[in-house]
């Protein structure tokens, strides 16, 4: 398998946290978005959006969208670990929290959006702002969504797909100056994830396209 990817992309750092849980061989191939590599005609034949992730398989098929491309890999990959609860509805709850990150909170402060934010007459302080606000609001949802759940992580005593698009998350909210200290369940799960070498392995610095 072949994994299109950024090392500082959070939708990539999902996906890599989920191939390294499952201990699962992939190349990288890098794609630079801050220097539109990400735009190029040979990357659009891939995806068509533009954008990474995109995992390519060995029989030359290309999946695109991080939570796509997960539960590919949990269907593709049963065997332990399991990323996804057996339980139908444990499961559709760790599927809504992975939808509050992955379609209702860093879409609206990516790239994409905080340069149309530019574009329209926001400044630094501003663009910012949006970001670090969008992100608590999304983490304000999912402690909430957790705290029923025993840890140390999101959903028990193992990681799930609720932990992969996490953890990545954080990375982000720190970068925009995020106010944490209200959700002390979530950075309880970070910190029990930061502890295990698949998340260590899946880190944006650990990443040979790391600069």
């Amino acid at each position: 398998m072949k994994l299109h990817s950024f090392f500082r992309s959070g939708a990539s750092y999902r996906v890599r946290i989920a191939l390294a849980l499952k201990g699962l061989a992939y190349e990288t191939v890098a794609h630079n978005l801050r220097t539109g590599e990400h735009k190029q005609p040979e990357f659009l034949r891939l995806n068509p959006q533009g954008f990474v992730p995109a995992l390519e398989l060995d029989d030359g098929t290309v999946l695109t969208q991080s939570l796509a491309i997960c539960e590919y890999l949990e269907d593709a990959f049963p065997a332990a670990p399991a990323l996804l609860p057996a339980d139908p509805a444990l499961r559709a709850r760790v599927r809504a929290f992975c939808d509050v990150i992955a379609c209702d909170t860093h879409p609206v402060q990516n790239l994409k959006v905080l340069g149309r934010l530019r574009a329209a007459g926001l400044d630094e302080a501003g663009v910012n702002g949006w970001a670090a606000k969008t992100i608590e609001d999304g983490f304000a949802a999912c402690e909430t969504l957790i705290a029923d759940q025993p840890g140390p992580f999101c959903f028990g005593d193992a990681p799930t797909l609720a932990d992969a698009f996490l953890v990545p998350q954080f990375v982000n909210a720190r970068r925009f100056g995020a106010k944490l200290d209200a959700f002390p369940r979530l950075l309880a799960a970070e910190a029990a994830c930061l502890a295990l070498p698949a998340f260590k392995a899946a880190a944006p610095e650990s990443q040979p396209d790391a600069d």
